[in-house]
């Protein structure tokens, strides 16, 4: 299973997030600034506390995190389907 393994604060609501299989890169996330649970980020020094969560989340307290995945399928363009095969048929089963 790929993980990521290091996420650093950048400017402008960006993270730089390393996953384990190598892939590294930079994601913007200023479009969720002021949004639900991140209208934390507002506050002086939130958004710089991110970090790799046990259960794999990037994430920035108890309430704030994102899918460590889902950045993953941002980052390569890929799909699901072609990132994680047969994840398409474990959906179907749920």
């Amino acid at each position: 299973m790929i993980q990521p393994v290091y996420v650093e604060p950048r400017s402008g609501y960006r993270i730089w997030i390393q996953y384990s299989d190598g892939l590294e890169g930079e994601i913007d996330l200023s479009t969720l600034v002021g949004r639900g649970v991140f209208k934390a980020w507002s506050k002086p020094g939130c958004f710089e506390k991110v970090r790799i969560a046990p259960h794999r989340a990037i994430a920035w307290d108890e309430d704030a995190e994102l899918c460590a995945d889902a950045l993953y399928l941002e980052l390569t363009g890929k799909s699901i389907e072609e990132v994680m095969p047969g994840a398409k048929f474990l959906a179907q089963d749920a």
